[in-house]
């Protein structure tokens, strides 16, 4: 089974992956599963997290890794890129992966790129930008590489036209412009959601998952937003109304 949740920030939202939250739920997670993490993975967030080892840094990498299923997370805006810039880089499922220093089932699902897992072709492309930077310190807090490079982009152009731009998923921090746009129409759009408006109409996908507004809804028949909520591969949300 393949199960997707949004943020976690670092260990600030991460409880709603617990046992004790999924069990009334009726998941659980095996060997077998993988957990989808759309974006603000945030392990590590700061650096002087990274060697600390009686630390929340510590203390969550060693829950991660004594999961029996493996973790997946795309990139969000929080997220160390120094530190990842510096990881080594591998193929997994036919796309390039980082995996976890710390926890071998925790896998970086990098930008651009295509993954074959369980039969179904994900296409990913982590990144977004930092709306409160003016108030955080660079390479402390924030990161210039929280926005994908020219390089990033052109790689997730050259990987879909590999694939016809036909997959089964997009897994995304944020979204598209049009789509930010119906969510709440005072969102900013920025040169990667436009980036995203720009490539949707070509796409052909079953459904795009994304995080970063911290919301949980299904904002229309293609496309939902992840926080608290963790739901299985190819379910949505359903609202109030349903």
């Amino acid at each position: 089974m393949i199960y997707l949740t949004g943020d976690v920030h670092g260990g600030v939202t991460i409880q709603h992956i617990s046992e004790k939250n999924l069990k009334p739920k009726g998941i659980k997670l095996t060997k077998d599963d993988y957990l989808i993490i759309l974006g603000d993975f945030g392990f590590p967030f700061l650096d002087s997290e990274i060697n600390n080892k009686h630390g929340e840094y510590a203390f969550w990498m060693k829950w991660l890794s004594e999961k029996p299923y493996t973790v997946l997370w795309v990139d969000g805006n929080h997220e160390n890129f120094n530190f990842w810039d510096k990881q080594p880089v591998t193929q997994w499922h036919g796309g390039n992966v980082q995996i976890h220093p710390d926890a071998s089932n925790v896998i970086r699902l990098m930008r651009g790129e295509i993954y074959d897992i369980d039969g179904n072709k994900f296409f990913t492309m982590g990144g977004a930008d930092s709306i409160d930077k003016m108030y955080r310190t660079l390479n402390y807090s924030w990161w210039v590489q929280e926005l994908p490079s020219e390089e990033e982009y052109a790689n997730a152009i050259t990987n879909l036209e590999k694939h016809n731009y036909t997959v089964d998923y997009v897994l995304t921090h944020c979204c598209s412009s049009r789509t930010q746009y119906k969510i709440d129409r005072s969102f900013a759009r920025d040169c990667m959601t436009d980036w995203f408006n720009d490539i949707e109409p070509q796409l052909q996908f079953k459904h795009w998952y994304f995080g970063h507004y911290h919301i949980d809804e299904t904002i229309d028949d293609k496309h939902t937003c992840l926080y608290n909520e963790v739901i299985e591969l190819g379910n949505t949300i359903s609202s109030d109304k349903d």
